[in-house]
Formats: C-alpha cells, sequence, structure tokens
C-alpha cells in the first residue's frame, strides 16, 4: 500500500486542480471535492502503472510529514 498526499486547488472558475507533489507531473482536475479526489486516485493509478513498466522506483508520502504555517504580511 502506497501514501500519497494531494493538493486541491479551487479554480476561479469552478471545480478543483489536484497535485500530487511526490509524482512530478501527476496533475488532474475534479468538477468538485469528491470527483476531484476519484481523478486523482485514477491520476495516481495510471502514473504508477507507468513507472511500474519502465522499471522505475516507486515514491511514497508515508514518511512525510506536513504543516501548514500562517504567517501576517
Amino acid at each position: 500500500m502506497f501514501t500519497y498526499k494531494i493538493h486541491l486547488h479551487k479554480e476561479i472558475d469552478g471545480g478543483y486542480t489536484v497535485n500530487v507533489p511526490s509524482l512530478p507531473g501527476c496533475v488532474t482536475y475534479g468538477e468538485n471535492v469528491d470527483h476531484a479526489i476519484e481523478m486523482a486516485k485514477e491520476a495516481i493509478e495510471l502514473y504508477l502503472e507507468e513507472l511500474k513498466e519502465q522499471g522505475q522506483e516507486i515514491p511514497d508520502d508515508s514518511n512525510t510529514l506536513e504543516y501548514s504555517l500562517n504567517l501576517s504580511a
């Protein structure tokens, strides 16, 4: 089992763009949060299949800590 952090960015025109930081170039889009998460799962699965076919190492976020910092300007 692999663990991946995803970032959902709300778009001005609606919907969400999703990035998977540990998988460079793995980006997708969903019309709402649930759809974006569903699309992210599909994009990650396809990305991992491609890495396996190429014999490349599979990255994983299971040992990655993530924090959000709020700074005042």
